[in-house]
């Protein structure tokens, strides 16, 4: 099991989002465990402040130090001082977060995700706690939150149990360095346009070649750049000549 912890401003916001459809369930079920912290409880302000302006001027307010800390202690004093885990904050100046990345983490047991607003967080407690700054893409957010969000989830889903069909984690864009193949249900004629025969074949062979087919144009269309990663690993065998 991993349990997540989310430090974070907005805990209703959090909570609300990772509750539902497959990871609420998987939470009832005990294969997951999700929480936020809030990390304003935790401000020695009267006021429930948890930002300053920052030093050497500039734009906007910055998280300060010490609630950011003691949101991440009581976590940590919880789960045991001594137990293994992976303090997260995400942030644009992070690594890209990426499917691999994603498998990683999913062996881990306790991870704490940092959130941060305004302009960010005192550097001083980052360099304390934080062991990973990830990122989710080339662009700014209002929050940390929402990214933090979708980590979750594509971590969550590659655990034990969440999905129950696990082949489902093994098949889809990115399990193989590939994009995930056209799929089709019924009817098997919609719109004028038909399922492709080879699916209605029962020829399951058949059917892994084309789909393995269609993965590597799709790939090779849309990202260029993982095709040629693909096929840097998996060469095309020379079919021998015959004398």
């Amino acid at each position: 099991m991993v349990s997540f912890h989310i430090l974070t401003l907005f805990p209703e916001m959090v909570m609300q989002g990772l509750h539902t459809s497959i990871l609420g369930r998987a939470a009832d079920r005990g294969d997951i465990s999700i929480e936020a912290v809030n990390i304003r409880d935790f401000t020695t302000d009267k006021h429930g402040k948890v930002d300053d302006y920052t030093y050497g001027g500039g734009a906007g307010m910055l998280m300060q130090a010490q609630p950011v800390y003691e949101a991440c202690q009581s976590v940590i004093d919880r789960i045991g001082q001594n137990k293994a885990r992976r303090v997260i904050y995400v942030t644009p100046q992070g690594k890209p977060f990426h499917q691999e990345m994603a498998k990683e983490l999913s062996g881990e047991e306790e991870l704490i995700f940092l959130c941060g607003h305004y302009e960010g967080i005192d550097e001083r407690v980052l360099e304390e706690i934080v062991t990973d700054e990830i990122s989710l893409g080339d662009y700014v957010l209002t929050g940390g939150e929402l990214a933090a969000m979708v980590m979750v989830d594509a971590i969550a889903r590659l655990v034990p149990g969440v999905l129950h069909n696990g082949q489902s984690a093994e098949t889809e864009s990115f399990g193989d360095g590939l994009l995930e193949y056209p799929q089709y249900s019924r009817p098997e004629i919609w719109h004028g346009k038909r399922v492709p025969e080879i699916l209605l074949s029962g020829d399951h062979a058949k059917v892994d070649a084309w789909r393995l087919a269609q993965a590597l144009a799709r790939t090779k269309e849309r990202r260029p750049d993982l095709y040629e990663k693909y096929m840097e690993a998996h060469p095309p065998v020379e079919k021998k000549r015959r004398k």
